[in-house]
């Protein structure tokens, strides 16, 4: 293997412009989710572990939501219009536009096809051949087409499983549709493909046949089959989730995470957890979850762009939503929701409580049933609360207000001023007694229900 392939510069087009009929979906399919992330999510995550120079996606079914996407997933990623679905190979023409004057090797990937692993990758880019094809050994060949190959092992060509004839479809190595190509050779090559086959379509397929014909090598790499597994149905679909979950569950226990109910717990794509934290049963994890080591998260919790420090306990039953920042040994426990909040050290919320757009001093106490009210139907507003302060049950905070450090607000207390530092915030009516007018309410209404009853 040369130097120069192993370091040249790597391009990544990624086709996901495909309807996906058998979705049965108004949604384009390489929008569907795996691991809380859509699909073609998940082949933007494989091209950037090469570190590429050039990113495009090739968009055509719904190509405006598709854009929108992958401009949220990847800024850097450039976007290319099939504005008619005529096949790969037209699909990749329509993506060498936006790789003018790059003369390194370009990766094809496919946005429904989520788990190609980096070590695959690796060996189609450090491949010495020109063109590399990604192949597997199936189970079932089914409708795959088939990779034909010399003695030697070097790709001859790609038939079509509808192009192909019996003594063909009786071959076990199958093609995935990966494939690796440099890019002076893909644009030499690109517009000779012809569409003379079963479905009148353009074939990247034609591409290592071509090659062969002008003296080029072209060879094939493979990988598990499992790799390979691409997402056309609704079935498919579900099979994919829980080959994700499955594999990140056995690689969070390898990572040396402990999931006290393994299967019933679920992974975004980008879940980071460290090392000695404890998961417990039926937690969810959205995209966005930092949980770093040592902290706890136990039973029934849902968190989404979330930060939990060391030592940090949450649950059972909670839920931290966006922007929610958990310093070390922070307690969140039960039925607590917590959004755009920062909980510093050693902040305590015990239980039925929400924060939101909040501030929360180190070692203060949230009491039971306390409220920011941060909306007022237009804007949202913050409330900021100091170190050490406590916060009695049942207390509404309307934002924006402020409490200071070591300041109490009195349980069932509507805030509506700052308290100062030290100060104690009262927000209620006084209490009145009413001597007998308890029996006497009671008495009419049991009275009111007799006559009821007599009617």
């Amino acid at each position: 293997m040369s130097e120069q392939t192993k370091s040249q510069e790597i391009a990544v087009v990624i086709l996901a412009a495909g309807q996906g009929s058998r979705m049965k979906s108004d949604l384009p399919k390489v929008l569907h989710k795996v691991g809380a992330v859509p699909m073609v999510g998940h082949a933007l995550a494989a091209a950037r572990s090469l570190d590429p120079a050039h990113i495009v996606v090739v968009t055509g079914h719904g190509a405006e939501q598709v854009g929108k996407a992958v401009g949220k997933l990847d800024e850097t990623a450039k976007i290319a219009l099939q504005a008619e679905q005529l096949g790969t190979g037209h699909a990749v023409a329509q993506a060498l536009p936006l790789l003018d004057g790059f003369d390194g090797r370009v990766i094809v990937l496919y946005g429904d096809t989520p788990f190609i692993s980096e070590d695959t990758l690796a060996k189609l880019t450090t491949h010495d051949a020109d063109v590399v094809v990604l192949g597997f050994e199936a189970a079932d060949p089914g409708r795959y087409g088939r990779l034909m190959t010399d003695d030697a092992g070097n790709l001859l060509r790609i038939v079509e499983f509808k192009d192909a004839d019996e003594t063909t479809r009786a071959i076990r190595l199958c093609n995935s549709g990966v494939m690796a190509v440099d890019a002076a050779l893909l644009r030499q090559l690109i517009d000779r493909i012809g569409n003379d086959n079963a479905s009148g379509e353009y074939y990247l397929t034609d591409i290592p046949g071509l090659a062969r014909d002008n003296g080029h090598r072209a060879a094939v790499v493979t990988c598990q089959e499992a790799e390979t597994l691409g997402v056309n149905s609704r079935t498919e679909l579900a099979r994919a989730e829980a080959i994700f979950q499955a594999r990140r569950r056995i690689e969070a226990l390898e990572e040396g995470i402990t999931l006290t109910a393994p299967e019933t717990v679920f992974f975004s794509l980008d879940t980071h957890i460290g090392r000695d934290a404890i998961i417990g049963p039926n937690v969810i994890f959205g995209p966005g979850v930092t949980v770093e080591s040592g902290a706890e998260i136990l039973g029934f919790c849902h968190l989404e762009g979330c930060h939990i420090s060391t030592g940090a306990t949450v649950g059972p039953f909670a839920r931290l939503r966006p922007g929610a920042e958990l310093g070390g040994d922070v307690h969140v426990g039960n039925f607590v929701e917590i959004k755009n909040s920062v909980l510093d050290e050693g902040v305590k919320v015990g239980h039925l409580t929400y924060l939101g757009d909040a501030h929360i001093g180190e070692r203060t106490n949230i009491g039971a049933g306390t409220v920011t009210c941060n909306y007022d139907g237009v804007m949202k507003h913050r409330t900021e609360i100091g170190a050490e302060a406590f916060i009695g049950s049942d207390t509404m905070l309307v934002a924006p207000v402020k409490v200071g450090d070591h300041a109490m607000t009195a349980s069932g207390s509507v805030i509506t001023e700052d308290v100062p530092p030290d100060a104690l915030g009262v927000g209620r009516a006084r209490q009145t007694n009413k001597a007998g007018l308890a029996r006497r309410i009671m008495q009419a209404l049991r009275e009111q229900k007799a006559k009821k009853g007599q009617r």
